[in-house]
């Protein structure tokens, strides 16, 4: 067996067209211009890293994939240093493929309708100004730590019917998993076994005491066949609500209210509009897409003309289709009363986000309470902006100064 303990050091990036590594401290910070460059190049990159990966580089050969569910599995969705043995029911249906995709998805669409999110807005509302009111007498936070962190960790526990109070703790199974995961196979086994046996014990209290969450919708779901889901089936689909329904939104949030702070135009024209918000929310998706996600090469075949052999990885980037100018024109300014905005934050294809109904509502409510208590902020020049590197990009901090400037 190979020693798998190792974090891989990475050497930094020279040629990103030829070795591109969206893990490199220059991407974190500022990847719209690598982007630019990729695309310039060509429609489909290929670095030798991360074992052999490509990455489509316009809206086009991102949909081309998304959509080839033939030549591209979604077994593995992180493009990391290792490929171990990937296990059954990882995290479905996320990286279910056809035709047991299907069935999965459908499973989980009923808790996330529109009129399921409708009943969950007072609470969001309540979780944001409780979460304001921890601060906004100090005239100044790490929105990213106080704020957009916690909004989502609560609104999915809530859902899951587990303590907000273990917030923490899922903050740092997801670091683990999302972050260092990537070059550390060991971190990531840890955080899957400690998020599995904690769903463990919520499932046996369970079985004794049914609750109305998400853990016992999922326990007594019917697969296709009418035969209760796998036990391993439940945990993968915790797992992936958990992860899936925390980092992206943190950090759809976090760069919403960065853009505003640096933007002040934008921000006093949504106070004098509010109902724009949920038109720039799009917009917002769209400029600052946190979710890049892979596929895995299992049969060769050609996207947009250019060649991909199989046993490679595909880095799938959203926010890079996001910024296509031949999509959007104006594609690297945000507009926010963009009206057509067919932009792929939540992914296209079969794999298109369950929890999309639930993000819009979570951005909304943040945004719109927000804007209503702290019409006045900005970027603290005392303190600095920090990115989350990987798979999800986001604020990790995110210093502001409360109030008007003096």
């Amino acid at each position: 067996m190979s020693d798998v303990s190792q974090p891989v050091a990475h050497p930094p990036v020279t040629d990103w067209v030829n070795d591109f590594d969206h893990t490199d401290p220059q991407w974190t910070d500022d990847p719209f211009p690598i982007w630019d460059e990729l695309r310039a190049a060509s429609p489909v990159v290929h670095t030798e890293r991360f074992l052999g990966c490509y990455m489509p580089t316009t809206y086009e050969a991102v949909r081309e994939i998304a959509n080839d569910t033939e030549h591209f599995s979604s077994r593995r969705i992180i493009v990391r240093d290792v490929r171990p043995e990937v296990a059954r029911n990882a995290a479905p249906p996320i990286t279910s493929d056809p035709p047991v995709h299907k069935p999965a998805k459908q499973l989980l669409l009923p808790p996330f309708t529109p009129d399921a999110m409708k009943k969950l807005e007072p609470r969001m509302r309540a979780i944001c100004n409780e979460l304001i009111d921890g601060f906004i007498a100090d005239g100044k936070v790490d929105a990213a730590a106080r704020y957009s962190k916690y909004i989502p960790v609560q609104a999915i526990a809530h859902m899951l019917g587990i303590p907000e109070s273990d917030s923490d703790l899922f903050i740092n199974w997801i670091h683990m998993i999302l972050e260092l995961g990537i070059k550390d196979e060991n971190m990531l086994l840890q955080a899957v076994h400690e998020m599995s046996d904690y769903f463990r014990t919520h499932i046996e209290e369970r079985k004794t005491k049914p609750t109305d969450d998400l853990i016992s919708y999922l326990m007594n779901a019917k697969d296709k066949e009418g035969n209760p889901l796998e036990d391993s089936h439940v945990l993968g689909s915790l797992r992936l609500l958990l992860i899936a329904g925390i980092d992206t939104t943190w950090s759809a949030i976090g760069s919403s209210l960065w853009h505003l702070a640096r933007t002040p135009a934008d921000r006093e024209r949504l106070i004098a509009e509010p109902g724009l918000i949920p038109v720039a929310v799009e917009e917002l998706l769209r400029a600052y897409s946190p979710v890049t996600m892979a596929r895995e090469v299992v049969k060769e075949t050609t996207i947009s003309g250019c060649p991909v052999k199989a046993g490679n990885m595909v880095l799938l980037s959203f926010p890079a289709a996001n910024r296509d100018p031949k999509m959007f024109p104006e594609a690297d300014k945000v507009v926010i009363d963009r009206r057509e905005n067919r932009h792929a934050a939540f992914g296209l294809g079969i794999h298109r986000c369950v929890g999309s109904n639930l993000a819009r509502m979570e951005m909304q409510v943040a945004l719109e309470e927000w804007l209503k208590r702290i019409p006045d902020f900005r970027l603290d020049p005392a303190g600095t902006v920090t990115w989350s590197q990987g798979t999800v990009r986001g604020p990790r901090q995110l210093p502001f100064l409360l109030g008007k400037a003096m």
